[in-house]
């Protein structure tokens, strides 16, 4: 992976809305989906079977959803300084990520200051993460305790 997350953690007297929050880009291969199925028990052929995800319609093997959830989120718990600061995340799957053999596909995240809640000590952050220009995640935001 690779990005500008920022180094130091934030506090809600430092931050406005519309705030960067950082960019990172993020490389999957299939061996990198392998090992997630193996973590996360998730053996859906459409993960690692090309015959198979091109028969149920797909264009070809994709990225399981839950990995690039996790793979975005990323950016906001470093951004952070603390994976525990993520209060609350959720997101929409809007399309896949396809993952090409040879290859590697590559998830572009970026993140703004989306709200403050300085009552709650909370900052919601809004995620923006797209694969070959196309977005594949949809009203991704982390609510963040700073």
């Amino acid at each position: 992976m690779t990005g500008d997350a920022q180094a130091t953690r934030p506090t809600l007297t430092g931050l406005s809305v519309g705030d960067p929050v950082g960019t990172r880009s993020i490389e999957v291969d299939r061996t990198r989906l392998v090992r997630y199925a193996g973590a996360s028990g998730d053996f859906n052929p459409i993960h690692w079977n090309e015959r198979f995800a091109t028969e149920v319609g797909l264009p070809g093997v994709i990225a399981h959803g839950m990995w690039t959830m996790g793979a975005a989120v990323e950016l906001v718990s470093a951004w952070a300084g603390d994976p525990g600061a993520v209060v609350d995340y959720q997101v929409r799957f809007t399309r896949p990520v396809p993952v090409p053999d040879p290859g590697v596909a590559v998830v572009e995240v970026s993140g703004t200051v989306g709200a403050i809640d300085a009552d709650a000590g909370t900052a919601r952050v809004d995620l923006t993460a797209t694969c070959d220009g196309v977005r594949v995640l949809g009203r991704a935001q982390a609510t963040v305790r700073l």
